[in-house]
């Protein structure tokens, strides 16, 4: 580990949030404020993806200058960080200055094979028989073989990661950052297993990774909640748990690498999952929230009414119109039925009332449409599109908007995950 690389310590508990406009910072921080004065630090980690950055024509030092802002305006004591969000060698060097947290995804790695698969089954028989690992109520039963084939699916996105990282470390010199490795745009789930091996090659990368994103069994569209089997989600998570604390241990990992949940907001069913393994293991995690933010801001909206409202129509209208394009790069990770979206004209005559029921995520009242709430999720390239028309009205709205983006960050995910059952 070099020295640059060991001065910034994630600490045990964090939440990405995402600011599509850089409006919401300040709004974001005060959830995390408010949890810090019942006792648990959460620390924000504002996180923004170059494709993002492309959508809404903004450059990375913009997330920089909205969170230190916020930090200044509420006199936040704590941590912060700056997220380069999913970058590769291709995109990375952009954010170089402005970010100090980098989510290094290598899932488009994953598959392609690498020289090195026979070497490294070979420098590493203790993955093979069965292993006994704390937390565990079974050994791991692993051949060679097996090893073999978890290392021809992910030691080449294993390598392309210590690229990836080397790079960064290269070109920031003396500036430190936190290192998280993304793993999770994939078809398929890694098993406990797999994360071991994934975890060994990454330590043999030499990357001083803090958190890990795999992608978890179920599926975790975009903005809605989990769905699949969350008894077996549980027994997952705290395996993934297990494994990462014996990958610390055997393999000289920082001692507080950590799980990173990504689309990890609105997943309400599995929270109370999340924080038993927690307690009970004590590890720590990241978790990201996204976009969530961004539909807090139709809800403002359309709760301020008016013009406001309208406006929030439009952005639905227009959303509908392009649905195709829009849900196109979000395929995996959404499922809309088309049947259950209402036509524009329909919504067009809806109140601010029956706008928000629809799009606040609360399953217990009956307006609400998650198929409405994916869309629009995907459709903030339309407000992009809008440009000051857009940024201009969340100027003029700002109190019914703080207001909801704090009380959805802190009542609905800060609280269940952290805060419950204190």
């Amino acid at each position: 580990m070099t020295e640059a690389t060991a001065l910034l310590q994630l600490a045990k508990f964090s939440l990405g949030v995402g600011d599509r406009f850089a409006h919401q910072a300040k709004a974001q921080l005060q959830a995390c404020a408010k949890a810090a004065t019942l006792g648990v630090t959460v620390i924000p980690v504002w996180n923004k993806s170059n494709r993002e950055h492309n959508i809404v024509h903004s450059e990375p030092a913009s997330v920089r200058t909205a969170a230190d802002a916020a930090v200044r305006a509420l006199e936040w004591k704590h941590p912060y960080y700056v997220d380069a969000d999913h970058i590769n060698l291709g995109t990375v060097d952009r954010f170089l200055d402005s970010s100090d947290f980098f989510t290094i995804d290598v899932a488009d790695a994953i598959g392609r094979r690498s020289e090195c698969v026979e070497p490294f089954a070979s420098k590493h028989p203790e993955l093979v028989g069965q292993l006994r690992i704390a937390g565990l109520s079974e050994p791991l039963a692993i051949s060679r073989q097996r090893v073999v084939e978890i290392a021809a699916k992910y030691l080449s996105a294993a390598e392309e990661a210590g690229r990836i990282y080397r790079h960064i470390a290269q070109s920031r010199g003396s500036r430190p950052f936190v290192t998280e490795v993304s793993m999770d745009e994939t078809d398929a789930p890694q098993t406990p297993v797999e994360l071991l091996v994934i975890l060994a090659a990454l330590a043999d990368e030499k990357i001083p990774i803090q958190t890990i994103a795999p992608k978890f069994t179920g599926r975790f569209n975009k903005g809605v909640d989990y769905v699949g089997d969350v008894a077996g989600f549980e027994s997952e998570f705290s395996a993934d748990l297990a494994v990462v604390a014996h990958a610390i241990a055997q393999y000289r990992l920082p001692a507080n690498l950590k799980l990173s949940v990504h689309s990890g907001s609105d997943k309400f069913s599995i929270y109370a999952s999340i924080r038993r393994a927690l307690r009970k293991s004590g590890a720590g995690v990241h978790v990201k929230t996204a976009g969530t933010s961004w539909l807090e801001e139709l809800i403002g909206l359309a709760e301020a009414g008016g013009e406001a409202l309208r406006l929030a129509k439009e952005v639905y209208a227009q959303a509908y119109a392009h649905r195709e394009a829009l849900c196109e790069p979000y395929a995996a990770v959404i499922d809309i039925r088309q049947g259950r979206l209402p036509a524009p004209a329909e919504v067009q005559s809806w109140t601010s009332g029956q706008y928000t029921g629809a799009l606040r995520h609360d399953q217990a009242n009956p307006l609400y449409n998650p198929d409405v709430r994916q869309l629009l999720h995907v459709g903030y390239k339309v407000a992009a599109s809008m440009g000051e028309r857009y940024s201009k009205m969340l100027a003029e709205c700002e109190e019914p908007i703080s207001r909801n983006v704090t009380e959805n960050l802190f009542e609905r995910h800060l609280c269940p995950l952290f805060l419950a059952e204190r």
